[in-house]
């Protein structure tokens, strides 16, 4: 690990987990008398930011010296994965929360670590349903559903 880069994105996580915690304070309580509102999730979401960077900032103090040994930047895979992130926001709404997700963590995964094609496709696939299913169902939000053909 490089131990400039993750002080940055430590402070980095630490701003935003800060800014999710401020901001979750300005969102309305809930009108039905619920204790669990609309603010609760940022607001953990903060919390959890919050401590996850104080743990990356604490754990930049325990690392052994650098080395001077250069890791070698990949490009190709961070270009195929932007892309698809990119492709993923614009078909959301046209095939839909399950298709989208599922295609967009297969070529992910494929593009970390080639092979394994059952694996990606398992985890891909139970993940964007199970994801589906939890928050449209068990929770009554609403994503993208499958697309009409």
């Amino acid at each position: 690990m490089n131990k400039k880069f993750d002080r940055i994105a430590g402070i980095a996580f630490l701003l935003v987990g800060i800014l999710f915690l401020v901001e979750s304070q300005k969102i309305s309580e809930s009108a039905y008398g619920s204790s669990v509102g609309p603010k609760i999730f940022p607001m953990w979401l903060g919390i959890l930011l919050i401590a996850l960077s104080i743990r990356l900032i604490y754990e930049t103090f325990k690392y052994k010296s650098e080395e001077s040994k250069k890791e070698q930047l990949q490009y190709k895979k961070f270009l195929i994965i932007f892309v698809s992130a990119v492709l993923y926001a614009f078909f959301l709404e046209k095939i839909g929360y399950v298709v989208s997700t599922f295609l967009f963590l297969l070529i992910a995964f494929q593009t970390m670590e080639r092979g394994k094609i059952i694996y990606s496709v398992i985890i891909s696939a139970f993940f964007s349903f199970g994801v589906y299913y939890f928050f449209s169902e068990l929770l009554g939000g609403s994503l993208p559903g499958f697309p009409l053909l």
